[in-house]
């Protein structure tokens, strides 16, 4: 989704995300764009879920929960969308990696 999103958005050939965080670490403004796309739509994603469930912490899984800004950004960015006036939800990283539903998986069976 970031891929395509940024080929749209920048008419550019398709870059693959790790390119795209490596581009805007280095200083690539429309790299740096599709990020902050990025982290705006994963606030308003996850302020649904803070608005319905008020969970006392969310875990981020995939490849993109490897990316460290998003800990402190999309917190940030969520509360523009979350009803309440105080936000007390956590955003972690997982522990294991991308093993993370594997190992979960695992569990329950």
């Amino acid at each position: 989704g970031m891929q395509r999103d940024h080929a749209q958005m920048h008419g550019a050939i398709a870059v693959d995300p790790v390119e795209i965080v490596a581009r805007a670490a280095a200083g690539d403004a429309a790299c740096e764009a599709t990020l902050q796309r990025y982290e705006a739509r994963l606030a308003r994603a996850l302020a649904v879920v803070v608005n319905i469930l008020d969970p006392d912490v969310i875990v981020v899984g995939g490849g993109l929960s490897k990316l460290d800004r998003i800990y402190a950004n999309v917190p940030r960015l969520w509360n523009a969308h979350i009803f309440s006036d105080a936000v007390a939800t956590r955003l972690l990283k997982n522990r294991h990696g991308d093993a993370s539903g594997v190992r979960g998986a695992a569990w329950l069976w």
